[in-house]
C-alpha cells in the first residue's frame, strides 16, 4: 500500500481515570470542544468492525504490520440518520480515513446479505468492499462502543479525544439491537487518550503531553472488543 494524500499522525495513550480528570481539566484550557459533543460534552459511538475468512485485519494488527486496512460501520448517539462505511487505512505511523454514508434500509440489506447495492454507490470504497466480501468473504467481526469526549485547535488540524467506557458487544452484530448485552475491556475505567495531527503537535499543547505517564498503546479497539468477545466465545458450550 502506497502512502495517501493527506495521511495524519496518530498517537494512542492508556491512562488511569485520575489522569483523564488532570489531562482533560488542561486540554480544555487550551482547545475547544468538538461541535458533535452534547450536553454532557460526549457523544456516543458504536461500530461494528468487519474482518474476512482470514481474520486479515484482526492478524495483521496485533502482528504488527505495519500497512494495514480496517473496515466498518460506524453511528453516533445510536441515531440512524447518520450511518457511515469507513475505512482506516494505516501506513507506518500514520493514518487515513476514508467513508460514504449508507441509509438504514441499506444498512438493513447489507445485514440481511445482500450487498448489490453497494454497485449502485458511486464511491470507490463502496466497490472496495463488495469485491472484498465476494473474493473473501468480508462480514462482522465484532462490535465496540464507547463515549468519546473530543477537543479541537486549528493549528496543524490537531485532534483530541478522551474515549471511555469501551465496551465490546457479545450476542450481536446489529449496532441497533436494544437488547445487546456487551462487556467492558477495561475493569478499572482506563482512558484511551488519541492525538490526531497533520504535521506537528502544537508546542503548548505537546508540553502537556510531555507530561503524562500513561502507557502508550499499540493494539486498537478493533483488537481488544475481538479479544474480549473471543475470551467469552472460549466458555460457550
Amino acid at each position: 500500500m502506497k502512502p495517501i494524500k493527506g495521511m495524519r499522525h496518530e498517537i494512542k495513550i492508556l491512562l488511569s481515570y485520575g489522569e483523564y480528570i488532570s489531562m482533560a481539566s488542561k486540554i480544555k484550557c487550551v482547545a475547544v470542544p468538538d461541535k458533535h459533543s452534547l450536553s454532557n460534552g460526549e457523544y456516543f459511538i458504536r461500530s461494528l468492525y468487519l474482518d474476512d475468512m482470514y481474520n486479515t485485519a484482526f492478524i495483521t494488527k496485533i502482528s504488527g504490520v505495519d500497512n494495514r486496512k480496517k473496515y466498518r460501520i460506524r453511528c453516533y448517539n445510536n441515531s440512524k440518520d447518520v450511518i457511515k462505511f469507513e475505512c482506516k487505512n494505516k501506513y507506518n505511523n500514520r493514518i487515513h480515513k476514508i467513508s460514504f454514508n449508507i441509509t438504514f434500509e441499506q444498512y438493513n440489506m447489507f445485514m440481511e446479505g445482500n450487498y448489490d447495492f453497494l454497485t449502485s454507490i458511486d464511491h470507490p470504497l463502496a466497490g472496495e468492499i463488495y469485491g472484498l466480501i465476494k473474493s473473501k468473504g468480508l462480514c462482522p467481526s465484532v462490535i465496540a462502543d464507547y463515549d468519546r469526549e473530543a477537543y479541537l485547535h486549528p493549528l496543524s488540524n490537531t485532534r483530541l479525544t478522551f474515549d471511555k467506557n469501551l465496551c465490546a458487544g457479545i450476542n450481536s452484530f446489529n449496532i441497533f439491537d436494544d437488547s445487546m448485552y456487551t462487556l467492558p475491556v477495561f475493569q478499572n475505567s482506563s482512558v484511551i487518550f488519541e492525538i490526531k495531527y497533520n504535521d506537528y503537535i502544537p508546542a503548548h499543547i505537546a508540553d502537556i503531553i510531555a507530561s503524562l505517564r500513561g502507557t502508550k498503546m499499540a493494539l486498537s479497539k478493533f483488537c481488544m472488543c475481538k479479544e474480549k468477545l473471543l475470551e467469552v466465545k472460549k466458555y460457550e458450550y
